[in-house]
């Protein structure tokens, strides 16, 4: 399935439904950023994903890096939540999704980088090298965020 992401849009198709998504910021000890080339859309992003039942949020973060990295990690925190409706994202299936979306920080504990269905590419990128990937707004936003370090945004 592709999917197209619309930030800030007016030519943007309208939602037609909502669900909730998790995604994960996590360092290593050189302070590099865990990110995936998604197969869906081809941009950089930190891994992440949509919420299952049965499963907490930080459940579904969790087992979303490992999904789509291959490294296991512990949530240590939350950096933001992300519902702007001004951020759609459209798939082939004709789904047009609101953004809706908790942002967690987390930290490695294991696993090596490893590709899947959901990512072409696992790299530890580092900070000077951010801004030679092709990275959609909203998730330079939540890097933007977790960089900060202050309280939790919402949207």
């Amino acid at each position: 399935m592709t999917r197209v992401d619309y930030y800030n849009d007016p030519n943007a198709p309208k939602a037609n439904s909502i669900a909730v998504a998790v995604s994960a910021f996590i360092q290593d000890d050189k302070g590099r950023i865990l990110m995936i080339r998604r197969t869906d859309n081809d941009l950089y992003s930190i891994p992440g994903g949509q919420l299952e039942l049965g499963e907490t949020l930080a459940e579904a973060a969790v087992r979303e890096v490992h999904e789509e990295t291959g490294i296991e990690c512990e949530v240590t925190g939350v950096i933001g939540l992300y519902s702007d409706p001004k951020h759609v994202i459209a798939y082939d299936d004709g789904e047009v999704r609101q953004e809706f979306s908790i942002c967690f920080r987390a930290r490695p504990t294991d696993g090596f980088p490893k590709t899947s269905s959901e990512s072409k590419e696992v790299v530890w990128a580092d900070m000077e090298n951010l801004h030679n990937l092709r990275i959609h707004p909203s998730i330079s936003l939540r890097i933007k965020h977790a960089l900060q370090d202050s309280e939790a945004y919402f949207t």
